[in-house]
């Protein structure tokens, strides 16, 4: 039995890694999902691989977002509608961290407004367009991408801290807010997640090597996390919001 059947899903950063990954689970489980990236390249590659997933009910489409714009969103949420219907998840996954990250002290201030206008202004403009729609539509789920920076220390990465750590205290704002139109609003803090972004920083960052090492069952690929976002976006999860859930390997007990 699919488990998002009927369900139409707006994924943010969905043309690789964890967007990639979570829009083939959502259409392998029935759901109508839109494939939001500001690469139309990466956008059509992961739709058509979502695509190839569905089994007799959903499909998957690409369409260009840049989440940091009021229009582009609005305007792709409008398509997103147009095309299905109606909203009833969004995942916000765009954002990622960047090499030029730092300690406080020493991280350029260009770098912090960029981790604070793609991670959490992102996650912010998205919920405020999409929301409305899927409280027309009778409730359903937000779901946030924090990290474990949001939750441990982490030296060097504070601008992109700053923003996950925005993204969970927001998270558990809006799940009080729109409780009342049905929608839940939870986060997921995943560990270090094994997409191409991530691999590259592996092999040029010590100290992201050194988190890696503490994953007590080994690195995590994207459909680990993808996993738990379809959980948060079925019904499995009717009674469960405002929360941050780590899949981190462990990383957080240690």
């Amino acid at each position: 039995m699919v488990r998002l059947a009927g369900k139409v899903a707006f994924i943010t950063g969905g043309g690789g890694g964890i967007g990639r990954a979570t829009a083939e689970r959502f259409a392998a489980e029935g759901a109508s999902v839109v494939v939001a990236d500001i690469d139309e390249a990466l956008g059509e590659t992961a739709a058509a691989a979502a695509r190839k997933r569905v089994r007799g009910v959903g499909s998957a489409t690409f369409i260009r977002c840049d989440v940091t714009d009021r229009a582009s969103v609005t305007e792709a949420v409008a398509a997103t509608v147009a095309r299905y219907g109606k909203l009833d998840v969004l995942h916000n996954n765009a954002g990622g961290a960047s090499p030029n990250d730092g300690p406080v002290t020493e991280a350029p201030e260009d770098e912090f407004w960029r981790a604070i206008k793609l991670d959490l202004f992102g996650t912010f403009l998205c919920s405020k367009i999409a929301i409305p729609h899927i409280a027309k539509a009778g409730g359903g789920s937000v779901i946030n991408m924090s990290s474990i920076v949001a939750l441990m220390a982490m030296p060097g990465r504070d601008c992109y801290t700053a923003a996950k750590g925005g993204i969970s205290a927001l998270t558990r704002s809006m799940a009080v807010e729109y409780a009342q139109d049905r929608i839940r609003v939870n986060a997921v803090a995943p560990g270090v997640t094994l997409s191409a972004r991530v691999k590259k920083q592996l092999e040029d960052n010590p100290v992201t090597e050194q988190i890696a090492a503490t994953h007590l069952l080994g690195l995590i690929e994207p459909v680990h996390i993808a996993d738990m976002v379809v959980y948060l976006a079925s019904e499995e999860s009717a009674r469960t919001t405002g929360q941050v859930f780590p899949v981190d390997s462990g990383v957080t007990i240690r």
